[in-house]
């Protein structure tokens, strides 16, 4: 049984309201069309800092304030930094963020410019965990973790009673996967409300380490490669206590994307929904267009509660893609 509760999650919305936005979920006319079912979007796009780590970030750093704390670092890949920051800020906290060399020129810029320290360290999100650590030891840090944090999992799930409230109905559920943080907190919280609903977890094929682990049986060491989908990368703790076993646990499916698979998800959002997305942001529908995402899959335990030909909502994570990066993208796909 996980020690999250649909009442830390019910709670974490109360701190978050007025800091984070109550995101739209809109409808895909053209991935409808491709499906045979409706198809939303979920848009954690429109988030202050660009993508749904804010949330998770906002409801840690909310209740280190309340105890006092006045200093927060983190590892990141580039969107928990930037929202840590950003929330860091909000508070009058002092945050540091640290990131490996493979994190793009962009995401580093984008945390500077909100006043936190920046540390670079080696070529792997564990490298720059270790980074993370060594302040906690030696400068009295408090250690906000990316995904593996009841907090941070709750502050994500609130994603989870959006999609919910504003669609009751919801049958199918498609979500980055990385870390879990996100993918463990959004499918908790909707499967507390709507035990037949579906999760489909979706990852690159570079790198994959939640994936890795599920099929292992137990957290892995991955080597961490360079992908379009950046965000999703790194490792999820050899000593994970919360997210590996939420995944096990929720996910009816995982799947896995080429980079060439993704890239077309990029520009599908741009041209067909007229959206700038990040690799990782790009991810669920880039699933949808591969038709890895059948929905008349049905939820482990639940099909006879299923409506198989019921809505699909897709979280699109995040937004904040290297504009140069961008233009290539869309031109060549």
């Amino acid at each position: 049984m996980s020690p999250l509760t649909l009442a830390d999650v019910y709670r974490a919305r109360q701190r978050l309201a007025g800091r984070v936005a109550l995101t739209p979920l809109v409808p895909s006319p053209s991935l409808s069309a491709r499906m045979g079912a409706p198809v939303y979007l979920k848009l954690e796009t429109v988030q202050p800092t660009g993508s749904f780590k804010l949330r998770g970030a906002t409801n840690a750093i909310a209740q280190l304030a309340g105890q006092g704390v006045t200093r927060v670092v983190t590892a990141s890949t580039g969107n928990h930094g930037r929202a840590l920051a950003h929330a860091a800020r909000a508070l009058g906290i002092e945050a540091a963020v640290c990131m490996s060399s493979l994190v793009p020129r962009n995401k580093v810029d984008a945390v500077a410019a909100l006043g936190a320290r920046v540390v670079i360290e080696g070529k792997s999100q564990d490298e720059a965990q270790v980074a993370a650590q060594r302040l906690v030891r030696e400068e009295g840090y408090a250690f906000v973790p990316p995904f593996d944090d009841l907090r941070v999992i709750a502050g994500q799930a609130t994603i989870g009673l959006e999609i919910l409230e504003a669609l009751p109905d919801a049958a199918t559920l498609v979500v980055p996967l990385s870390g879990g943080g996100l993918f463990g907190g959004v499918a908790f919280a909707a499967k507390q409300i709507r035990p037949a609903i579906a999760a489909v977890g979706v990852s690159m094929t570079r790198g994959a380490a939640m994936h890795a682990s599920l099929a292992a049986g137990r957290p892995i060491d991955v080597e961490e490669h360079e992908t379009l989908a950046d965000s999703l990368g790194g490792g999820i703790g050899l000593e994970n206590r919360h997210t590996f076993a939420l995944t096990r646990l929720l996910a009816d499916d995982v799947v896995l994307l080429d980079e060439a698979s993704i890239a077309r998800g990029i520009a599908h959002a741009y041209r067909e929904e007229r959206l700038v997305v990040e690799g990782a942001g790009a991810v669920g529908m880039a699933a949808l267009l591969e038709g890895l995402v059948p929905h008349a899959a049905h939820a482990r335990g639940a099909a006879s509660q299923r409506d198989t030909n019921g809505p699909i909502v897709v979280v699109v994570s995040g937004a904040n893609i290297d504009m140069t990066m961008h233009r290539r993208i869309v031109t060549e796909n």
